[in-house]
């Protein structure tokens, strides 16, 4: 397959996969509370590592025991709620004298959440078992990333109009239960083998 037919391929799959996840809720809200392009520069290169990881090592993936792999997803969705309601919006309200955000916390805020929600995420497997279909590791990675990062900018340009309809604190916390249930579903898997 033509190597710009394989970044197309990647890209359609990767973004469909990606619409409905975890991560385009986190980049939602992360664009609402902070400025959008500091929040894209840490999704970005958190979602660089991941297509990294998957294109090079996501096959190694399917080699942990599915108990063990479980349990580790459910941990790490654990952690990225905690990490969702880290800075809850009311206090940053109710304290008009709290230092504006800078960038690199911004941006080291954004890349944490997304390192840690994307973690055994489908479309970090959908790209691992994309690189070793096309044995095109560079045409894979670059039609993944195009895409994840696609998602994310529409899920913050249109978080700014779901702004207008529902406070970022009820934004948050649905975010937030969604990453918990998925840790709950992670872990009955790990026990139910």
């Amino acid at each position: 397959m033509h190597i710009a037919a394989v970044v197309l391929t990647t890209f359609a799959l990767v973004f469909i996969a990606e619409l409905p996840d975890k991560t385009a809720i986190a980049s939602l809200i992360l664009g609402t509370r902070y400025p959008p392009l500091w929040v894209l520069t840490g999704v970005a290169a958190a979602f660089a590592c991941h297509v990294v990881l998957a294109v090079t090592a996501g096959s190694l993936l399917g080699l942990l025991p599915h108990r063990a792999l479980q349990a580790i997803v459910a941990g790490l969705f654990v952690a990225g709620a905690l990490l969702l309601l880290r800075g809850r919006p009311e206090e940053e309200e109710a304290s008009d004298t709290s230092p504006s955000p800078r960038f690199w916390h911004v941006a080291g805020t954004s890349f944490m959440v997304i390192l840690v929600a994307e973690f055994g995420d489908l479309t970090q497997i959908v790209t691992a078992n994309l690189a070793a279909h096309y044995r095109s590791p560079l045409a894979v990675g670059a039609g993944a990333l195009a895409g994840l990062v696609c998602v994310a900018t529409l899920a913050m340009t249109g978080g700014q109009a779901l702004m207008r309809v529902l406070p970022i604190t009820w934004l948050t916390r649905a975010a937030a239960l969604i990453m918990l249930a998925m840790a709950g579903f992670s872990l009955a898997s790990a026990i139910s083998g």
